[in-house]
């Protein structure tokens, strides 16, 4: 196994992720940021959350398979949203719970990161995936 998750004592606890990751292994791949557009670039479910983060996550796993890795593979995802509000935390997780059980993502998650930022590439998208994975 190139990847070992976990979270150790004392660290905040219960989150849907596990605090660190530890990688051996000399291939780094990193994915660009995935957004919620089919193969053709049109938009995927606009304006609605669960949804967009699903299909990033979808477009996140064929960047890895590109790659030959896969989700199991990733020692960081990294989410950018817009308009961030608590709020959003349920539809987000949902999205992701909808993709883990679709694509074997593990859950706990690998250390994640939920960054809000004023905008991102056009303005109907809500959430960008970014994910970086180590193979040996």
């Amino acid at each position: 196994m190139t990847v070992q998750t976990f979270s150790p004592d004392g660290m905040f606890q219960p989150v849907p992720y596990h605090h660190v990751a530890v990688a051996t292994g000399s291939r780094h791949v990193h994915v660009a940021g995935q957004i919620a557009r089919d193969g053709a670039g049109n938009p995927v479910a606009t304006g609605d959350l669960t949804e967009q983060v699903a299909q990033a996550l979808r477009n996140t796993a064929r960047g890895l398979a590109g790659a030959g890795a896969s989700f199991s593979d990733v020692v960081r995802l990294r989410f950018f949203t817009t308009g961030w509000h608590p709020e959003m935390m349920e539809p987000f997780l949902t999205g992701i719970e909808k993709a883990a059980e679709e694509l074997g993502i593990p859950t706990p998650l690998p250390p994640l990161s939920v960054i809000d930022v004023a905008y991102l590439f056009e303005p109907d998208v809500l959430v960008e995936v970014e994910a970086y994975a180590v193979l040996d």
